[in-house]
């Protein structure tokens, strides 16, 4: 598991602007969706952190499927040859890319211990970002469902996690980042994320906070 940190400056900061440390101190279960981004097998096989955050990732999803949540699972689609990837990237690691999130169902191609249930949104991206416009469908799906918060876990942080949370803000979605159940190259970059994304585009939480605002939210319910 990553040593994550961010710098008390940074909650300061916060904490003076707006008279609270986490923009979100709530949430309604019902309109709250996680997504689990890019976690197959490839980004295992690379990154032993994947299995580390996996028990707080199918913690995540099962209490707050549990809670009328929405659990949405998004794996590598493949969007063809392109120029600019085997430019950027070479043709062989390009092709890698490419090829990475697997082929079949999608629920077949989750990592190792994650399993889709009925119900859940299962969607394949094109982008970096699942939220990218024509990277998915995922946009359109939490629209239907009338989702306003979105919980963001997966890897790697800085890349494919990073992105989406951005994307997600940018689209007015009150989005939060899970710390712990989020998995980057290493420490440095990982904390690096978490403080970009506290300081400008959403919360980062514990997966304990997030199960307790969960939890929160479906007292205030009942």
């Amino acid at each position: 598991m990553h040593r994550w940190a961010i710098p008390e400056r940074e909650y300061a900061r916060h904490e003076a602007r707006r008279g609270r440390r986490h923009a979100y101190e709530s949430l309604d279960p019902a309109r709250t969706a996680l997504v689990v981004v890019d976690l197959v097998p490839f980004f295992y096989e690379a990154n032993e952190t994947c299995y580390a955050i996996t028990p707080n990732v199918r913690l995540l999803t099962d209490v707050l499927r549990g809670a009328g949540g929405v659990v949405a699972w998004v794996v590598p689609g493949d969007p063809g040859p392109t120029t600019w990837a085997r430019e950027f990237c070479g043709e062989e690691v390009a092709e890698m890319f490419r090829r990475s999130g697997g082929a079949g169902p999608i629920e077949g191609r989750l990592g190792p211990g994650l399993e889709a249930h009925d119900g859940d949104v299962l969607v394949e991206k094109t982008a970096t970002s699942v939220l990218f416009p024509g990277s998915s469908t995922l946009h359109d799906e939490l629209r239907e469902r009338d989702i306003e918060t979105v919980v963001v876990t997966g890897t790697l942080t800085e890349v494919c996690v990073a992105g989406t949370a951005r994307d997600a803000a940018t689209l007015g979605y009150r989005t939060i980042l899970v710390a712990d159940a989020t998995a980057g190259r290493d420490d440095e970059s990982h904390n690096a994320t978490l403080t970009t994304i506290y300081r400008t585009f959403g919360d980062v939480r514990s997966t304990d906070d997030v199960l307790g605002l969960v939890a929160a939210g479906c007292s205030v319910g009942t």
